[in-house]
Protein backbone atom coordinates (compact mmCIF):
# COMPACT_ATOMS: atom_id res chain seq x y z
CA UNK A 1 0.00 0.00 0.00
CA UNK A 2 1.49 3.31 -1.12
CA UNK A 3 1.81 6.34 1.16
CA UNK A 4 -0.75 8.92 0.09
CA UNK A 5 0.90 12.33 -0.11
CA UNK A 6 -2.46 14.02 -0.64
CA UNK A 7 -3.82 12.79 2.69
CA UNK A 8 -2.45 15.72 4.70
CA UNK A 9 -4.93 18.54 5.30
CA UNK A 10 -7.66 16.66 3.42
CA UNK A 11 -11.10 17.74 4.57
CA UNK A 12 -13.87 15.30 5.38
CA UNK A 13 -15.71 16.46 2.24
CA UNK A 14 -12.67 15.78 0.06
CA UNK A 15 -12.16 12.36 1.66
CA UNK A 16 -15.82 11.49 1.06
CA UNK A 17 -15.43 12.43 -2.59
CA UNK A 18 -12.51 9.99 -2.95
CA UNK A 19 -14.42 7.29 -1.09
CA UNK A 20 -17.49 7.82 -3.27
CA UNK A 21 -15.65 7.69 -6.60
CA UNK A 22 -13.63 4.65 -5.55
CA UNK A 23 -10.19 6.30 -5.46
CA UNK A 24 -9.70 4.90 -1.97
CA UNK A 25 -11.56 2.66 0.46
CA UNK A 26 -12.22 3.42 4.10
CA UNK A 27 -9.96 0.51 5.03
CA UNK A 28 -7.09 2.02 2.99
CA UNK A 29 -7.78 5.46 4.46
CA UNK A 30 -7.71 4.08 8.00
CA UNK A 31 -4.45 2.28 7.24
CA UNK A 32 -2.90 5.53 5.96
CA UNK A 33 -3.74 7.33 9.20
CA UNK A 34 -2.24 4.41 11.13
CA UNK A 35 0.92 4.85 9.06
CA UNK A 36 1.04 8.55 9.94
CA UNK A 37 0.60 7.71 13.62
CA UNK A 38 3.49 5.23 13.41
CA UNK A 39 5.66 7.80 11.61
CA UNK A 40 4.95 10.93 13.66
CA UNK A 41 3.31 10.15 16.99
CA UNK A 42 6.64 9.26 18.60
CA UNK A 43 7.37 13.01 18.35
CA UNK A 44 4.10 14.27 19.81
CA UNK A 45 2.74 11.37 21.91
CA UNK A 46 -0.89 12.25 21.17
CA UNK A 47 -2.28 8.73 20.86
CA UNK A 48 -2.80 6.44 23.87
CA UNK A 49 -4.03 3.38 22.02
CA UNK A 50 -5.35 2.27 18.64
CA UNK A 51 -8.71 0.55 18.29
CA UNK A 52 -7.79 -3.08 17.43
CA UNK A 53 -11.01 -3.33 15.37
CA UNK A 54 -10.51 -0.11 13.37
CA UNK A 55 -9.45 -1.71 10.06
CA UNK A 56 -12.19 -4.33 10.19
CA UNK A 57 -14.84 -1.72 11.07
CA UNK A 58 -13.63 0.31 8.07
CA UNK A 59 -13.80 -2.75 5.82
CA UNK A 60 -17.37 -3.49 6.94
CA UNK A 61 -18.34 0.13 6.24
CA UNK A 62 -16.85 -0.19 2.74
CA UNK A 63 -19.14 -3.16 2.06
CA UNK A 64 -22.11 -1.22 3.45
CA UNK A 65 -21.30 1.79 1.26
CA UNK A 66 -21.34 -0.41 -1.86
CA UNK A 67 -24.63 -2.05 -0.91
CA UNK A 68 -26.61 0.83 0.63
CA UNK A 69 -24.61 4.04 0.15
CA UNK A 70 -23.14 6.16 2.98
CA UNK A 71 -24.98 6.67 6.29
CA UNK A 72 -23.76 10.25 6.67
CA UNK A 73 -20.83 12.50 5.76
CA UNK A 74 -18.82 10.68 8.46
CA UNK A 75 -19.31 7.25 6.86
CA UNK A 76 -15.93 5.50 6.81
CA UNK A 77 -14.05 8.51 8.23
CA UNK A 78 -11.42 7.80 10.95
CA UNK A 79 -12.06 9.82 14.13
CA UNK A 80 -10.08 9.92 17.39
CA UNK A 81 -11.73 10.03 20.84
CA UNK A 82 -10.42 11.63 24.04
CA UNK A 83 -9.56 9.10 26.73
CA UNK A 84 -12.33 10.21 29.11
CA UNK A 85 -15.10 9.18 26.69
CA UNK A 86 -16.49 5.66 27.20
CA UNK A 87 -16.20 3.08 24.43
CA UNK A 88 -17.51 -0.42 25.09
CA UNK A 89 -15.02 -2.22 22.86
CA UNK A 90 -11.40 -3.36 23.14
CA UNK A 91 -10.16 0.11 24.15
CA UNK A 92 -9.81 1.46 27.69
CA UNK A 93 -11.25 4.66 29.17
CA UNK A 94 -8.98 6.07 31.85
CA UNK A 95 -8.93 9.90 31.89
CA UNK A 96 -5.15 9.44 31.59
CA UNK A 97 -4.86 7.77 35.00
CA UNK A 98 -3.05 4.51 35.65
CA UNK A 99 -5.77 3.84 38.23
CA UNK A 100 -8.16 3.18 35.31
CA UNK A 101 -5.66 1.81 32.77
CA UNK A 102 -7.45 -1.56 32.61
CA UNK A 103 -10.99 -0.16 32.73
CA UNK A 104 -13.21 -1.08 29.80
CA UNK A 105 -16.43 0.91 29.95
CA UNK A 106 -19.61 -1.12 30.59
CA UNK A 107 -21.23 0.53 27.54
CA UNK A 108 -20.65 3.17 24.89
CA UNK A 109 -21.10 6.81 25.81
CA UNK A 110 -23.94 8.59 24.01
CA UNK A 111 -21.33 10.50 21.97
CA UNK A 112 -19.73 7.26 20.77
CA UNK A 113 -23.13 5.71 19.96
CA UNK A 114 -23.85 8.75 17.80
CA UNK A 115 -20.51 8.46 15.98
CA UNK A 116 -21.00 4.75 15.34
CA UNK A 117 -24.53 5.44 14.07
CA UNK A 118 -23.08 8.01 11.64
CA UNK A 119 -20.63 5.40 10.33
CA UNK A 120 -17.43 6.92 11.71
CA UNK A 121 -14.40 4.66 12.24
CA UNK A 122 -13.24 5.02 15.86
CA UNK A 123 -9.49 5.00 15.24
CA UNK A 124 -8.20 5.24 18.82
CA UNK A 125 -8.04 7.12 22.12
CA UNK A 126 -6.05 10.33 22.59
CA UNK A 127 -3.82 11.21 25.52
CA UNK A 128 -4.99 14.06 27.75
CA UNK A 129 -4.12 16.00 30.87
CA UNK A 130 -4.83 13.54 33.68
CA UNK A 131 -8.35 13.75 35.15
CA UNK A 132 -8.93 16.56 32.62
CA UNK A 133 -6.49 18.76 34.55
CA UNK A 134 -8.47 18.50 37.77
CA UNK A 135 -5.88 16.71 39.87
CA UNK A 136 -2.97 18.92 40.85
CA UNK A 137 -1.79 22.51 40.96
CA UNK A 138 0.87 23.16 38.33
CA UNK A 139 0.41 19.98 36.31
CA UNK A 140 1.70 20.51 32.77
CA UNK A 141 -0.87 20.64 30.00
CA UNK A 142 -1.01 17.31 28.21
CA UNK A 143 0.62 15.23 30.96
CA UNK A 144 -0.86 11.99 32.28
CA UNK A 145 0.52 9.12 34.34
CA UNK A 146 -0.81 6.64 31.79
CA UNK A 147 0.33 8.38 28.62
CA UNK A 148 3.18 10.71 29.55
CA UNK A 149 3.57 14.16 27.98
CA UNK A 150 1.80 15.26 24.78
CA UNK A 151 3.89 17.61 22.62
CA UNK A 152 2.79 20.48 20.39
CA UNK A 153 3.47 19.46 16.75
CA UNK A 154 4.39 23.06 15.86
CA UNK A 155 7.28 22.97 18.33
CA UNK A 156 7.66 19.72 20.29
CA UNK A 157 9.18 20.59 23.66
CA UNK A 158 9.10 24.28 22.75
CA UNK A 159 5.41 25.28 22.74
CA UNK A 160 2.68 24.48 25.28
CA UNK A 161 0.31 21.93 23.71
CA UNK A 162 -2.68 23.20 25.72
CA UNK A 163 -5.06 21.16 27.80
CA UNK A 164 -6.85 19.10 28.71
CA UNK A 165 -7.86 17.81 25.23
CA UNK A 166 -4.17 17.97 24.35
CA UNK A 167 -3.93 14.69 22.47
CA UNK A 168 -7.03 15.42 20.40
CA UNK A 169 -5.68 18.85 19.47
CA UNK A 170 -2.15 17.71 18.64
CA UNK A 171 -3.35 14.65 16.69
CA UNK A 172 -5.72 16.64 14.50
CA UNK A 173 -3.07 19.32 13.89
CA UNK A 174 -0.60 16.62 12.82
CA UNK A 175 -3.11 14.94 10.47
CA UNK A 176 -3.26 11.71 12.48
CA UNK A 177 -7.04 11.49 11.86
CA UNK A 178 -9.70 13.41 9.98
CA UNK A 179 -11.03 14.91 13.23
CA UNK A 180 -11.30 14.21 16.95
CA UNK A 181 -13.62 14.64 19.89
CA UNK A 182 -12.49 16.54 22.97
CA UNK A 183 -14.22 17.60 26.17
CA UNK A 184 -14.31 20.92 28.00
CA UNK A 185 -15.15 22.05 31.50
CA UNK A 186 -13.22 25.32 31.28
CA UNK A 187 -11.06 25.90 28.20
CA UNK A 188 -10.13 22.28 27.52
CA UNK A 189 -11.25 22.35 23.86
CA UNK A 190 -10.62 26.03 23.12
CA UNK A 191 -7.12 26.17 24.63
CA UNK A 192 -5.55 23.29 22.68
CA UNK A 193 -7.44 24.43 19.54
CA UNK A 194 -5.76 27.86 19.73
CA UNK A 195 -2.35 26.39 20.55
CA UNK A 196 -2.42 23.77 17.77
CA UNK A 197 -3.90 25.93 15.00
CA UNK A 198 -7.13 23.98 14.65
CA UNK A 199 -10.86 24.64 15.03
CA UNK A 200 -12.53 23.69 18.32
CA UNK A 201 -16.26 23.94 19.00
CA UNK A 202 -17.25 24.07 22.67
CA UNK A 203 -21.05 23.73 22.47
CA UNK A 204 -23.72 25.00 24.82
CA UNK A 205 -24.03 22.67 27.80
CA UNK A 206 -27.09 20.65 26.77
CA UNK A 207 -26.42 20.33 23.04
CA UNK A 208 -24.42 17.11 23.49
CA UNK A 209 -25.10 14.40 26.06
CA UNK A 210 -22.57 14.01 28.89
CA UNK A 211 -23.66 10.42 29.47
CA UNK A 212 -20.65 8.07 29.61
CA UNK A 213 -17.97 10.76 29.90
CA UNK A 214 -15.69 10.79 32.95
CA UNK A 215 -16.87 14.01 34.61
CA UNK A 216 -15.50 17.02 36.39
CA UNK A 217 -18.62 19.11 36.94
CA UNK A 218 -22.14 18.73 35.59
CA UNK A 219 -22.62 22.52 35.51
CA UNK A 220 -19.93 22.97 32.87
CA UNK A 221 -18.94 19.66 31.22
CA UNK A 222 -19.49 19.09 27.51
CA UNK A 223 -17.92 17.19 24.63
CA UNK A 224 -17.15 18.91 21.34
CA UNK A 225 -15.48 18.48 17.95
CA UNK A 226 -11.88 19.38 17.07
CA UNK A 227 -10.93 19.58 13.39
CA UNK A 228 -8.75 21.41 10.88
CA UNK A 229 -11.61 23.38 9.33
CA UNK A 230 -14.87 24.86 10.56
CA UNK A 231 -16.81 22.71 8.08
CA UNK A 232 -15.21 19.49 9.36
CA UNK A 233 -15.94 20.47 12.97
CA UNK A 234 -19.57 21.13 12.03
CA UNK A 235 -19.86 17.72 10.31
CA UNK A 236 -18.73 16.08 13.56
CA UNK A 237 -21.03 18.36 15.60
CA UNK A 238 -23.98 17.17 13.52
CA UNK A 239 -23.19 13.58 14.50
CA UNK A 240 -22.72 14.36 18.22
CA UNK A 241 -25.90 16.44 18.50
CA UNK A 242 -28.91 14.64 19.92
CA UNK A 243 -31.41 14.34 22.75
CA UNK A 244 -30.54 11.69 25.34
CA UNK A 245 -33.26 10.68 27.79
CA UNK A 246 -30.54 9.77 30.31
CA UNK A 247 -29.14 13.33 30.30
CA UNK A 248 -32.04 15.70 31.01
CA UNK A 249 -30.16 18.89 30.05
CA UNK A 250 -30.20 17.75 26.38
CA UNK A 251 -33.96 18.27 26.36
CA UNK A 252 -33.36 22.03 26.62
CA UNK A 253 -31.72 22.03 23.17
CA UNK A 254 -33.71 23.61 20.32
CA UNK A 255 -31.50 21.86 17.76
CA UNK A 256 -32.75 18.27 17.73
CA UNK A 257 -31.80 16.84 14.30
CA UNK A 258 -30.79 20.27 12.98
CA UNK A 259 -28.16 20.19 10.21
CA UNK A 260 -25.65 22.84 11.28
CA UNK A 261 -24.06 22.69 7.81
CA UNK A 262 -26.66 25.20 6.59
CA UNK A 263 -24.86 27.88 8.63
CA UNK A 264 -21.58 27.42 6.71
CA UNK A 265 -21.94 30.69 4.81
CA UNK A 266 -19.00 32.56 3.29
CA UNK A 267 -20.92 35.81 3.86
CA UNK A 268 -21.86 34.77 7.39
CA UNK A 269 -20.38 37.92 8.94
CA UNK A 270 -22.02 40.37 6.58
CA UNK A 271 -24.07 42.83 8.61
CA UNK A 272 -23.26 41.13 11.91
CA UNK A 273 -22.35 43.28 14.89
CA UNK A 274 -19.16 41.83 16.36
CA UNK A 275 -17.78 43.08 19.67
CA UNK A 276 -14.06 42.75 20.38
CA UNK A 277 -13.33 42.08 24.06
CA UNK A 278 -9.78 43.28 24.73
CA UNK A 279 -9.91 44.72 28.25
CA UNK A 280 -9.35 42.05 30.89
CA UNK A 281 -8.28 39.52 28.26
CA UNK A 282 -5.69 40.77 25.77
CA UNK A 283 -3.17 41.70 28.47
CA UNK A 284 -2.70 38.03 29.35
CA UNK A 285 -1.11 37.39 25.95
CA UNK A 286 2.53 38.08 25.12
CA UNK A 287 3.16 41.14 22.91
CA UNK A 288 3.78 39.06 19.78
CA UNK A 289 0.54 37.09 20.32
CA UNK A 290 -1.34 40.35 20.93
CA UNK A 291 -0.14 41.58 17.54
CA UNK A 292 -1.40 38.46 15.80
CA UNK A 293 -4.82 38.98 17.39
CA UNK A 294 -4.91 42.65 16.32
CA UNK A 295 -3.96 41.66 12.76
CA UNK A 296 -6.77 39.09 12.73
CA UNK A 297 -9.28 41.72 13.85
CA UNK A 298 -8.16 43.98 10.98
CA UNK A 299 -8.95 41.13 8.57
CA UNK A 300 -12.28 40.61 10.31
CA UNK A 301 -13.17 44.14 9.18
CA UNK A 302 -13.02 43.02 5.52
CA UNK A 303 -15.86 40.50 5.99
CA UNK A 304 -18.72 43.00 5.99
CA UNK A 305 -19.14 42.77 9.74
CA UNK A 306 -19.71 45.86 11.87
CA UNK A 307 -16.86 45.80 14.36
CA UNK A 308 -17.29 47.34 17.82
CA UNK A 309 -13.83 47.46 19.38
CA UNK A 310 -12.96 47.53 23.08
CA UNK A 311 -16.32 46.41 24.40
CA UNK A 312 -16.48 46.08 28.18
CA UNK A 313 -17.53 42.79 29.77
CA UNK A 314 -18.35 43.92 33.34
CA UNK A 315 -17.18 40.68 34.97
CA UNK A 316 -13.91 40.47 32.98
CA UNK A 317 -11.81 41.09 36.08
CA UNK A 318 -13.87 39.15 38.61
CA UNK A 319 -11.85 36.94 41.01
CA UNK A 320 -13.10 33.70 39.45
CA UNK A 321 -12.60 30.51 41.46
CA UNK A 322 -13.04 26.83 40.62
CA UNK A 323 -15.10 26.23 43.78
CA UNK A 324 -18.12 24.93 41.83
CA UNK A 325 -15.89 22.30 40.22
CA UNK A 326 -14.40 21.37 43.60
CA UNK A 327 -17.84 20.60 45.02
CA UNK A 328 -19.33 18.90 41.93
CA UNK A 329 -16.35 16.67 41.09
CA UNK A 330 -16.71 14.32 44.06
CA UNK A 331 -20.37 13.27 43.61
CA UNK A 332 -20.07 13.27 39.80
CA UNK A 333 -16.92 11.13 39.77
CA UNK A 334 -18.19 8.77 42.48
CA UNK A 335 -21.36 8.19 40.42
CA UNK A 336 -19.24 7.38 37.34
CA UNK A 337 -16.82 5.06 39.15
CA UNK A 338 -19.63 3.15 40.88
CA UNK A 339 -20.82 1.81 37.51
CA UNK A 340 -17.47 0.35 36.41
CA UNK A 341 -16.59 -3.34 36.33
CA UNK A 342 -15.78 -4.78 39.80
CA UNK A 343 -12.24 -5.55 38.60
CA UNK A 344 -11.42 -1.82 38.47
CA UNK A 345 -9.39 -0.99 41.63
CA UNK A 346 -11.08 2.38 42.35
CA UNK A 347 -14.78 2.90 43.15
CA UNK A 348 -14.66 6.40 44.70
CA UNK A 349 -12.57 9.56 44.67
CA UNK A 350 -11.15 8.44 48.04
CA UNK A 351 -9.98 5.21 46.35
CA UNK A 352 -8.29 7.22 43.58
CA UNK A 353 -6.44 9.32 46.15
CA UNK A 354 -5.32 6.18 48.03
CA UNK A 355 -4.25 4.46 44.78
CA UNK A 356 -2.14 7.52 43.93
CA UNK A 357 -0.53 7.47 47.37
CA UNK A 358 0.28 3.75 47.09
CA UNK A 359 1.90 4.36 43.69
CA UNK A 360 3.47 7.71 44.50
CA UNK A 361 6.46 7.60 42.14
CA UNK A 362 4.24 7.01 39.09
CA UNK A 363 1.14 8.93 40.12
CA UNK A 364 2.18 12.01 42.07
CA UNK A 365 4.68 13.82 39.87
CA UNK A 366 2.63 16.99 40.45
CA UNK A 367 0.84 15.90 43.63
CA UNK A 368 -2.95 15.67 44.00
CA UNK A 369 -3.92 18.82 45.89
CA UNK A 370 -7.02 19.39 43.74
CA UNK A 371 -8.31 15.85 44.34
CA UNK A 372 -7.75 16.22 48.10
CA UNK A 373 -9.59 19.53 48.15
CA UNK A 374 -12.62 17.97 46.43
CA UNK A 375 -12.57 14.90 48.70
CA UNK A 376 -12.74 17.21 51.75
CA UNK A 377 -16.24 18.34 50.68
CA UNK A 378 -19.34 16.42 51.81
CA UNK A 379 -20.27 15.23 48.32
CA UNK A 380 -23.87 16.16 49.07
CA UNK A 381 -23.85 19.56 47.26
CA UNK A 382 -25.73 21.15 50.18
CA UNK A 383 -22.92 23.37 51.49
CA UNK A 384 -23.76 27.08 51.51
CA UNK A 385 -20.32 27.78 50.01
CA UNK A 386 -21.21 25.66 46.95
CA UNK A 387 -24.62 27.24 46.43
CA UNK A 388 -23.13 30.73 46.74
CA UNK A 389 -20.26 29.90 44.36
CA UNK A 390 -22.74 28.55 41.80
CA UNK A 391 -24.95 31.64 42.10
CA UNK A 392 -21.87 33.91 41.77
CA UNK A 393 -20.63 32.11 38.65
CA UNK A 394 -24.06 32.10 36.99
CA UNK A 395 -24.75 35.77 37.67
CA UNK A 396 -21.34 37.16 36.71
CA UNK A 397 -20.88 34.96 33.64
CA UNK A 398 -24.38 35.64 32.27
CA UNK A 399 -26.20 38.75 33.56
CA UNK A 400 -22.95 40.62 34.24
CA UNK A 401 -20.95 38.80 31.56
CA UNK A 402 -21.76 37.48 28.08
CA UNK A 403 -25.46 38.45 28.03
CA UNK A 404 -24.76 41.92 29.41
CA UNK A 405 -22.23 42.70 26.68
CA UNK A 406 -24.41 41.26 23.90
CA UNK A 407 -27.35 43.39 25.01
CA UNK A 408 -25.49 46.62 25.84
CA UNK A 409 -23.74 46.80 22.47
CA UNK A 410 -26.52 45.04 20.51
CA UNK A 411 -24.07 42.34 19.36
CA UNK A 412 -24.49 39.10 17.45
CA UNK A 413 -21.11 37.71 18.49
CA UNK A 414 -18.23 38.49 20.87
CA UNK A 415 -14.60 37.87 19.88
CA UNK A 416 -12.04 37.05 22.57
CA UNK A 417 -8.26 37.00 22.04
CA UNK A 418 -6.99 33.39 21.93
CA UNK A 419 -9.03 31.40 24.50
CA UNK A 420 -8.96 34.12 27.16
CA UNK A 421 -12.74 34.34 27.40
CA UNK A 422 -13.15 30.61 27.96
CA UNK A 423 -13.67 30.86 31.73
CA UNK A 424 -16.67 33.18 31.44
CA UNK A 425 -18.27 31.16 28.63
CA UNK A 426 -17.63 27.90 30.51
CA UNK A 427 -19.19 29.11 33.75
CA UNK A 428 -22.24 30.28 31.79
CA UNK A 429 -22.45 26.98 29.89
CA UNK A 430 -22.37 29.03 26.68
CA UNK A 431 -20.87 28.08 23.30
CA UNK A 432 -17.59 29.21 21.73
CA UNK A 433 -15.66 28.42 18.55
CA UNK A 434 -11.87 28.78 18.35
CA UNK A 435 -10.36 29.40 14.89
CA UNK A 436 -6.71 29.77 13.77
CA UNK A 437 -5.65 33.45 13.61
CA UNK A 438 -2.00 33.19 12.56
CA UNK A 439 1.49 32.49 13.89
CA UNK A 440 4.04 34.65 15.69
CA UNK A 441 6.73 35.99 13.36
CA UNK A 442 9.77 34.95 15.37
CA UNK A 443 8.85 31.48 16.61
CA UNK A 444 5.87 30.30 14.53
CA UNK A 445 3.72 29.82 17.65
CA UNK A 446 0.07 29.26 16.64
CA UNK A 447 -2.48 31.81 17.85
CA UNK A 448 -6.27 31.64 17.65
CA UNK A 449 -9.29 33.80 18.33
CA UNK A 450 -12.61 32.71 19.86
CA UNK A 451 -16.13 33.57 18.74
CA UNK A 452 -18.54 33.45 21.70
CA UNK A 453 -22.24 33.99 22.29
CA UNK A 454 -25.23 33.23 24.49
CA UNK A 455 -26.91 29.87 25.07
CA UNK A 456 -27.61 27.93 21.86
CA UNK A 457 -26.14 30.63 19.60
CA UNK A 458 -24.23 27.96 17.64
CA UNK A 459 -25.79 29.07 14.30
CA UNK A 460 -24.44 32.63 14.60
CA UNK A 461 -21.05 31.41 15.83
CA UNK A 462 -20.71 28.91 12.97
CA UNK A 463 -21.60 31.61 10.44
CA UNK A 464 -19.02 33.97 11.95
CA UNK A 465 -16.24 31.39 12.31
CA UNK A 466 -16.74 30.02 8.80
CA UNK A 467 -16.78 33.49 7.22
CA UNK A 468 -13.60 34.48 9.12
CA UNK A 469 -11.86 31.27 8.06
CA UNK A 470 -13.01 31.78 4.45
CA UNK A 471 -11.36 35.21 4.31
CA UNK A 472 -8.19 34.40 6.26
CA UNK A 473 -7.28 30.70 5.74
CA UNK A 474 -4.50 31.06 8.32
CA UNK A 475 -3.99 27.39 9.11
CA UNK A 476 -0.85 25.69 7.83
CA UNK A 477 0.32 22.20 8.65
CA UNK A 478 3.03 21.70 11.31
CA UNK A 479 6.60 21.09 10.07
CA UNK A 480 6.88 17.57 11.49
CA UNK A 481 9.17 16.31 8.73
CA UNK A 482 11.74 18.99 9.50
CA UNK A 483 11.84 18.34 13.23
Amino acid sequence: MQHLEWLEEMTIGQLQEKLENGEITSKELTFQYLRRIAAYDQKINAILEINPDALQIAEALDVERKMNGPRSRLHGIPILIKDNIDTHDKMHTSAGSLALKDSIAPRDSFVVRQLRKAGAVLLGKTNMTEWANFMAVGMKNGYSSRGGQVMNPYGPGKFDVGGSSAGSGAAVAANLAAAAVGTETSGSILNPACRNSIVGIKPTVGLISRNGIIPIAHSQDTAGPMARTVEDAVIVLNALNGVDKEDPITQTSPFYEVDFSKYLRADGLKGKRVGIAYEGFLEFLSKDRQQIVRNAIEMLKTTGAEIIENIKVPSAKQPWSYDVLTYEFKPDLNAYLSKLDPSVPVRTLADVIEFNKQNESEMLKYGQAVLLESESTSGSLKEAAYIEALAFDQYYSKEQGIDFALKKYNLDVIVFPADEGSVISAKAGYPSIAVPAGYTADTGLPVGITFAGTAFSEPQLIEAAYAFEHVTRFRRRPPLEQE
